[in-house]
């Protein structure tokens, strides 16, 4: 039988635009359902998988689980966890103010990242977008899950019992093959704690250096990481980021890596956030 939760949302929340956010929405266990405007994802308790379907509602977020018997406190958090339910962006909205250009962000209630449940889903996410193409990186992804979580996004654990030729030639994972059984071997035997970035007080500095101590994890990997724990001032610049950039605001040349981190600088330590939604702005008109 199916069960529904209600979860209120702030006033600066939107549905859709947290979902459109970026591409996580894409990655396995989520999936989205645009005609009907669902976004489903299997959440994990000690009981096994929680098949969750999301929809918008009056004020919220409505959500229905489909397993008799789940723990809805946990849920209840991981919820609130993947939609930023709990970040304060006044910060964000106040840096745009006079910068016509990105009015949309406010007007759309944009800004707030989807993520995963765990950072180490999220770290392991991130380590699958470096040097692919985006249709691969779902290909990796969605192998993980199936393949080592059954439908469930794996546990450091689980990841840890397969050796790199697994993910090489089953995950097809290549050169992060290796970097995987060792990410996994570190966090199951307690040498790292992903979680703990969320709640560190090391400098922004400190803890990218920390997150690119990780095998597959650059500047770029760390800098979205970061946004993802709630430092936003890296611009996790890539081809695609700075592709955009030339055609919005250098009039489709390319130029020095410099030239975009001046013009991002006024936004301080949201220039990361504001780069992001500069570039994407196109996704959420479009929809």
């Amino acid at each position: 039988m199916e069960k529904s939760i209600f979860i209120e949302t702030p006033p600066s929340f939107s549905f859709r635009s947290t979902v459109y956010s970026h591409g996580w929405s894409e990655l396995a266990p989520f999936s989205l359902d645009v005609e009907n405007w669902r976004l489903s994802y299997v959440f994990r308790d000690a009981g096994g998988g929680v098949p969750a379907v999301m929809s918008e509602a009056e004020r919220g977020i409505r959500v229905d689980v489909s397993r008799k018997n789940f723990d809805g406190e946990k849920i209840t958090l991981d919820l609130r966890h993947i939609f930023r339910l709990d970040d304060d962006l006044a910060g964000l909205y106040e840096a745009i103010v006079g910068h016509e250009r990105l009015n949309w962000v406010a007007e759309k209630q944009a800004g707030r990242l989807l993520r995963s449940p765990t950072v180490f889903e999220d770290l392991v996410k991130t380590i699958c977008t470096t040097n692919c193409s985006w249709a691969l990186t779902k290909i990796m992804v969605s192998n993980i899950v199936e393949k080592l979580g059954a439908g469930m996004f794996p546990t450091p654990e689980q990841m840890a019992i397969v050796d790199a030729d697994f993910y090489r030639t089953e995950v097809r994972a290549g050169y992060r093959s290796p970097y995987f059984v060792e990410l996994a071997e570190m966090i199951a035997g307690g040498r790292l704690d992903p979680e703990g970035w969320l709640t560190t007080d090391l400098p922004t500095a400190e803890l990218k250096k920390e997150m690119k101590n990780v095998k597959g994890v650059g500047d770029y990997a760390a800098e979205n990481l970061l946004k993802l724990v709630g430092r936003y001032d890296g611009l996790a610049l890539d081809s695609w980021l700075r592709s955009q950039f030339y055609k919005n605001h250098n009039n489709a040349r390319k130029c020095k890596d410099t030239k975009i981190e001046r013009h991002y600088k006024k936004f301080g330590l949201w220039r990361g956030l504001v780069i992001w939604c500069d570039m994407t702005e196109k996704w959420f008109v479009d929809r």
